[in-house]
């Protein structure tokens, strides 16, 4: 990954507390679970940046490098990276994710 992919990357998670890397945009999504990550924090009325990987190849690749995660999307709470789809919505049903939103004192639905 070349260091414009990677600063690019970092700046994103540095500038927005809740970010999520995934395929399309959060009123557009590409990809069912694009689309149930970002369904998920609409619920919790979570403000969030949703990152379009498929706007640029080496942003789509950098991403999985940048975190050593093979897929996307891929969910970062205040710099944090939380997980992939899977793991996201295991975190969603059992009151994980809340909890962590709690923790970074990030705004949501309670």
């Amino acid at each position: 990954m070349d260091d414009s992919t990677k600063n690019l990357i970092q700046n994103h998670i540095d500038t927005n507390e809740v970010c999520l890397f995934m395929k399309g945009t959060p009123d557009a999504p590409q990809c069912g679970f694009s689309m149930a990550v970002s369904n998920m924090l609409k619920i919790l009325e979570v403000n969030y940046k949703g990152i379009n990987v498929l706007e640029s190849q080496p942003l789509r690749e950098g991403i999985k490098e940048f975190s050593d995660w093979p897929t996307i999307p891929q969910v970062y709470i205040k710099g944090e990276f939380v997980g992939g789809c899977d793991i996201v919505k295991e975190m969603y049903e059992n009151g994980e994710l809340k909890k962590v939103l709690e923790d970074k004192q990030i705004n949501y639905k309670k």
